[in-house]
């Protein structure tokens, strides 16, 4: 597992592209310093919240394959670095407000956005050790960033916004889910509490299964909210990797061999095209 996981960085700026295609969409005048900074925001908070994750992991367990004196020189650079980077997302917002980009939405965003960096790895909370680590993630990813990239950009919330975030949400929600069970045994060696293991498998599976159904049920249900079917239908070419993940995972379950990699790619790839065929669509009306 490295530390940086560059993967939730490329999502993290699909995602906060996927809000201000929205804000395009809607006709808000785009400026790119704005976009500019909000994006730095994003990854430096994002990958702040990777390493603050690793530098208050439980003492039993190797830090990048590290114990002892070299566990305990890592976790100290770690832990300078990640101030070093939330420094740098506040002066990321600090010039949003000179710029006269930070509105009250914005700014319930951006304490929401720390909040969960927070409280996702730092004691006492370190919910990420508790079970509910995935949550935050799929929720800072799939619902903070594109709100954030689509309130900087025209200064309020609009409907559109959750009807795009929510299904984007569910679908990281799902990535992180396949991820726990290739990391399950491990997880039960060193007593880590995951979502997986909170769950149980068994009840962690259909939830897999229903949060993907479920995020295209909610673009297919958008007509029903005024919403242009012509604009969201480019979602459903991601479909058919939607069908394939869930079909994997039911094999597995029944005892075919865990090709948990292609899995976790596949999951991935269900994500980042389905956010990035969204983020298209927008961007061409």
């Amino acid at each position: 597992m490295t530390l940086l996981r560059p993967l939730r960085l490329i999502f993290s700026a699909l995602a906060y592209f996927l809000g201000i295609a929205s804000a395009d969409y809607l006709g808000a005048t785009i400026s790119p310093l704005a976009i500019a900074l909000g994006l730095g925001w994003a990854l430096f908070a994002q990958t702040s919240m990777n390493l603050l994750a690793e530098v208050f992991r439980p003492i039993n367990e190797p830090l990048n394959g590290l114990f002892g004196a070299e566990r305990v020189y890592l976790r100290d650079r770690l832990l300078l670095v990640s101030i070093g980077l939330l420094g740098l997302a506040a002066g990321c917002a600090y010039l949003l407000y000179l710029l006269g980009s930070i509105h009250m939405e914005a700014l319930i965003l951006l304490a929401l956005s720390l909040l969960i960096v927070l409280a996702y790895a730092v004691p006492p909370l370190k919910l990420a050790r508790r079970g509910f680590g995935e949550l935050l993630l799929a929720a800072h990813i799939g619902y903070i960033f594109p709100s954030l990239g689509f309130v900087l950009q025209s200064g309020e919330f609009h409907r559109l916004l959750p009807i795009l975030a929510l299904p984007v949400t569910m679908l990281a929600l799902a990535y992180f889910l396949i991820l726990d069970f290739s990391t399950f045994a491990d997880d039960i060696k060193y007593e880590r509490v995951t979502l997986l293991t909170r769950l149980g498998w068994q009840r962690a599976i259909p939830l897999h299964h229903g949060l993907v159904i479920f995020a295209f049920l909610l673009l297919a249900a958008a007509p029903l909210l005024n919403i242009s079917a012509a604009l969201l239908w480019p979602a459903f070419l991601a479909l058919p990797f939607a069908i394939l993940q869930i079909v994997m995972l039911h094999n597995i379950s029944l005892g075919a061999r865990p090709l948990w990699k292609p899995l976790a790619t596949l999951s991935a790839a269900t994500f980042a095209l389905t956010v990035y065929l969204l983020t298209f669509s927008l961007f061409l009306r």
